[in-house]
């Protein structure tokens, strides 16, 4: 049995989520693909796939040797390409997953400069406010915020976005305009209920250095945040939106900004939103990760400057 050969089928099945699947990508049977994975278990004394007629997942055992081979594929691409070329050039796949809304706003648009700077490299870009599993999903990195953090994933604070408090003006002539945090109490707010477990998310507030929660009247919820943004611009109450959602809204003058939203101001203002790179661990910092945030930080670093916020490369 080639081992290399082996390994690299069976990486793919974890990719693909089939046998089928990696066969089509390998080019060769599926027979075949299941016949080395066959071998490999045997190779290895312990079995790495739950097998059945209509589904298949990983082991607890297999679980554990993905997480220490999968990137052995991508490596020997690179090596290979090192020597063919006399230099190294990025290649191959770069899973990249992100809350929907950062994915579809931030991130989505920066794809392209990325893909022409490393035109070898065929992105995949996952969006979801759901649990992130980087070994079954074959996620190379993810942008969390601090809800979608857990215990066991290498994390690093890489940028603070500002969050928005806003309104129309069709709703604020309607129902006056808050001055104060406290205020917010009388008015229709508009509340975010996170996917992942259910929650409805509080507005954090920050004053004198302090963090509190502002106590709200909440009439209208949605798990979508650009669903949320609609219901704002066509007058259904306030809305606290990340700054690069609310952005062209409020530049547009269909949102209104309120309360304070900078944190050089002495009076409250909304909590930021921290994001985090995170990897499954150190040897999960790959040149094509790597490279990546780098390419990421440029630009956050451009668009939200802040003293406290680290853009070099993270060191995990």
């Amino acid at each position: 049995m080639n081992l290399l050969s082996a390994i690299a089928s069976f990486i793919k099945v974890v990719e693909t989520g089939s046998i089928v699947g990696a066969a089509k990508q390998l080019g060769i049977s599926a027979a075949a693909v299941s016949q080395t994975i066959n071998r490999l278990e045997e190779h290895l004394g312990t079995r790495l796939l739950q097998r059945t007629t209509r589904s298949m997942a990983l082991t607890e055992n297999g679980t554990l040797y993905y997480a220490r081979v999968r990137h052995i594929a991508s490596d020997l691409e690179s090596a290979q390409l090192a020597l063919s070329n006399g230099e190294t050039e990025l290649q191959g796949r770069l899973c990249i997953a992100s809350t929907s809304a950062f994915g579809r706003h931030v991130l989505a648009p920066l794809i392209a400069g990325f893909a022409t700077r490393y035109p070898r490299l065929r992105l995949e870009l996952c969006t979801t406010d759901g649990k992130i599993n980087h070994i079954q999903e074959g996620i190379d990195l993810s942008l969390r915020i601090k809800p979608q953090l857990e215990e066991g994933i290498v994390a690093r604070k890489i940028a603070s976005v500002p969050f928005i408090v806003c309104a129309s003006p069709a709703y604020l002539a309607r129902a006056g305009t808050p001055r104060t945090p406290e205020e917010l109490q009388q008015h229709a707010c508009l509340a975010f209920r996170y996917p992942l477990d259910g929650r409805l998310l509080r507005w954090g507030f920050i004053r004198d250095g302090q963090h509190y929660y502002a106590p709200l009247n909440f009439t209208a919820i949605s798990d979508d945040i650009d669903a949320l943004t609609q219901m704002a611009i066509h007058g259904a109450g306030i809305a606290r939106l990340a700054e690069f959602v609310a952005a062209p809204y409020i530049e547009s003058g269909r949102l209104i900004t309120l309360l304070k939203n900078s944190h050089e101001s002495t009076e409250s203002y909304a909590e930021p939103l921290d994001i985090y790179a995170c990897v499954q661990d150190r040897a999960a910092m790959t040149p094509k990760v790597k490279a990546f945030i780098e390419y990421l930080a440029e630009h956050l670093k451009m668009r939200w400057p802040k003293d406290n916020i680290s853009y070099s490369t993270p060191v995990y």
